[in-house]
């Protein structure tokens, strides 16, 4: 009987990632055509990078590593990148003068709210292809699987990150 048990929850679990697996190749389809809107020359893993500093603020570089699956390297290349294009800003911590982090512009902020406003547009026609009730359970879904993998929800990022100090002349 348990071994049973054991191996429905094994079919159930594999119906579970074969099913995130088709709807990720569709909201991937979402994200690269939303991003598109709001900024060209920006990837996808830049914009990773932007939506990780909007919803936390400030990350000191291994932080902001570690939250995106990358090596610290990786991350300061990006981050190399994201300053030179004028969407993050690189400051000394107010804690710890010795520490740098990374922080989001206003023009940063501004491309993942325009590739939210367009993501949000095309999420919206496709749930509409379903009755309510299947779209509540699509939510009630998408809300616990965000959760388990550590997402934080729109409806608490801060509405500004805190900003980094300016640079007082020498």
């Amino acid at each position: 009987m348990a071994g049973q048990v054991v191996a429905e929850s094994a079919v159930a679990h594999e119906a579970a990632v074969d099913a995130v697996l088709t709807a990720s190749r569709t909201l991937v389809a979402v994200a690269t055509s939303s991003l598109g809107a709001a900024a060209e020359e920006t990837t996808i893993a830049q914009y990773r990078a932007l939506v990780v500093l909007a919803s936390r603020g400030p990350q000191r570089m291994v932080d902001l590593a570690g939250a995106l699956d990358v090596t610290p390297s990786t991350a300061g290349r990006m981050c190399d990148r994201l300053v030179r294009k004028g969407l993050i800003r690189r400051h000394r911590a107010r804690a710890d003068r010795r520490t740098v982090q990374v922080s989001i512009t206003p023009a940063g902020r501004q491309v993942v709210d325009k590739a939210t406003t367009r993501r949000r547009e095309l999420i919206a026609g496709i749930l509409r292809r379903l009755p309510d009730a299947r779209q509540m359970a699509v939510a009630d879904a998408l809300r616990e699987f965000a959760a388990a993998a550590g997402e934080i929800p729109d409806s608490q990022w801060p509405a500004d990150p805190p900003e980094a100090p300016s640079r007082k002349p020498s």
